[in-house]
C-alpha cells in the first residue's frame, strides 16, 4: 500500500497555522478535533514503520514534533489486550481513533484519592476527544480489543515525549515520569518529490 503521506503533510501545516492563530486552549481543542476527525477519517497515511505493536507494551511513536515544541503528533500503537497505567498530560491534547478502538477511563481528584470520573468510554475509529488539566486531564486507556491492534493518533501541546508528567498507583499517589518515544526515526514528510 503506498502511503499518502501528504495527507500527513497537510495536517502539520493545519495545526501550525491554527496554533499561529491562537493560544486559547479552547479554540485549538475545537477546531484541532475537526482537523484531527478529518485525518483519522482517512487509513491511508500512516506508514507501516509506525504502526507495528510491541509485543511488551504499547508504543508511542513520534510522527512530528513542531520546530519550537507547541505540538507533536504521535501514534500509539495497542497490541491485544494492552493498556496504560493511570495517568496525566499537564498539556492539551486531542485523541482519535485510526483503527480498532481504545477505551478511555477518567479519574479525577476526590480529596486525596483519585476516582473514576464516569462511566468507560469507547472511541471507535474517526472519533476525537481532549484532555487538558482545565477540562481532565487524568485517564487511563487501553485497547478495546483482545485479538488484534488498535492505533490513535495523539495531538499535543508540547514535545511530550519531553513532558514531565505522572502515574498515579491505586491510592492515587504520583511517580513523576518522562515517556520519551519508541521510535529513533522520523516519517519523512517534507520529501515533496514522492508526491509528484
Amino acid at each position: 500500500m503506498t502511503t499518502n503521506l501528504p495527507r500527513l503533510r497537510a495536517f502539520v501545516s493545519d495545526i501550525a497555522t491554527l496554533l499561529d492563530a491562537t493560544a486559547e486552549e479552547a479554540s485549538i481543542l475545537e477546531a484541532g478535533k475537526t482537523l484531527l476527525a478529518d485525518l483519522v477519517a482517512h487509513d491511508d497515511w500512516l506508514p507501516d514503520a509506525f504502526a507495528q505493536p510491541n509485543p511488551e507494551r504499547y508504543s508511542q511513536h513520534l510522527l512530528h514534533c513542531d520546530s519550537r515544541q507547541r505540538f507533536s503528533i504521535v501514534s500509539f500503537v495497542w497490541g491485544p489486550g494492552q493498556s496504560t497505567p493511570v495517568h496525566d498530560h499537564t498539556v492539551w491534547g486531542l485523541v482519535g481513533v485510526l483503527r480498532g478502538a481504545e477505551i478511555s477511563q477518567a479519574f479525577q481528584q476526590d480529596g486525596e484519592r483519585l476516582e473514576p470520573h464516569g462511566p468507560p468510554h469507547r472511541l471507535e475509529p474517526g472519533q476525537v476527544e481532549a484532555v487538558s488539566p482545565t477540562i481532565g486531564d487524568i485517564h487511563q486507556v487501553s485497547n478495546a480489543f483482545d485479538d488484534r491492534v488498535s492505533i490513535s493518533i495523539h495531538v499535543y501541546g508540547a514535545n511530550i515525549g519531553a513532558v514531565r508528567r505522572a502515574t498515579y498507583d491505586a491510592a492515587g499517589r504520583p511517580k513523576p515520569f518522562i515517556s520519551g518515544y519508541s521510535n529513533t526515526v522520523l516519517p519523512n514528510l517534507w520529501d515533496a518529490s514522492k508526491s509528484l
